[in-house]
């Protein structure tokens, strides 16, 4: 079998699944043309394409994720098929996704695939992500559990903020600026997914600057 043509089955292969694969997969709408696809298990778990194209820019996360050679080869043809610096995809792996998946999807991919990891997982990702292996896992959990997916992406959300923009209201110099009461306890560090945090930053990076 020639290479296109293998390449063409795999692609076969990706949409007979994919209609199959919808109902049960953990899917989020992230905004500016983000779309989050969750990968728990392939077959079933292959990222459906919109009717009208090909998905744009999305995040494929493979942490904890299952899957056989064949089934990993699926995959990578779905994101080799989709991925382009217009239309990157970010890809997020940890020591516990299938060594299939981590070797069909490494790092120093394609142009617009962007691999992300926890530093500590022992990958070849494009982008370590300063994170415990504990907290990974508990972030991961919380959107599984039903968490909103925007409440993983916060940090410190009521933190009080003494920003340029503050300064320039109140008309105060750099050494005027008040410091937060010391006797105010800061709320508990929210649960934030800081590998998904750092490639929707990323993704919202490359909007600004009008790269897609």
């Amino acid at each position: 079998m020639t290479r296109p043509l293998r390449l063409f089955c795999l692609l076969l292969a990706a949409a007979a699944v994919a209609s199959a694969a919808a109902a049960g997969s953990l899917v989020r709408d992230l905004g500016q043309g983000l779309v989050y696809y969750r990968v728990r298990e392939l077959p079933q778990d292959l990222p459906s394409t919109p009717i009208t194209g090909r998905p744009g820019a999305c995040i494929l996360d493979l942490r904890f994720a299952k899957a056989g050679e064949s089934e990993a080869a699926t995959l990578r043809a779905w994101v080799k098929f989709n991925v382009s610096t217009r239309t990157p995809i970010f890809v997020l792996e940890n020591a516990a996704t299938a060594s299939s998946l981590l070797a069909a999807l490494p790092g120093n991919g394609p142009s617009g695939l962007i691999v992300l990891a926890p530093e500590a997982s022992r990958t070849t990702p494009d982008i370590a992500v300063r994170v415990s292996p504990e907290d990974d896992r508990r972030a991961y959990d919380a959107l599984e559990s039903g968490a909103p997916v925007e409440s993983l992406l916060r940090d410190f959300p009521d933190k009080p903020r003494i920003d340029e923009a503050y300064l320039e209201k109140e008309h105060l110099s750099d050494n005027e600026a008040p410091e937060p009461p010391a006797d105010k306890t800061l709320p508990p560090r929210p649960l934030v997914d800081a590998v998904l945090q750092r490639a929707v930053q990323l993704h919202r990076g490359l909007v600004a600057l009008k790269r897609i």
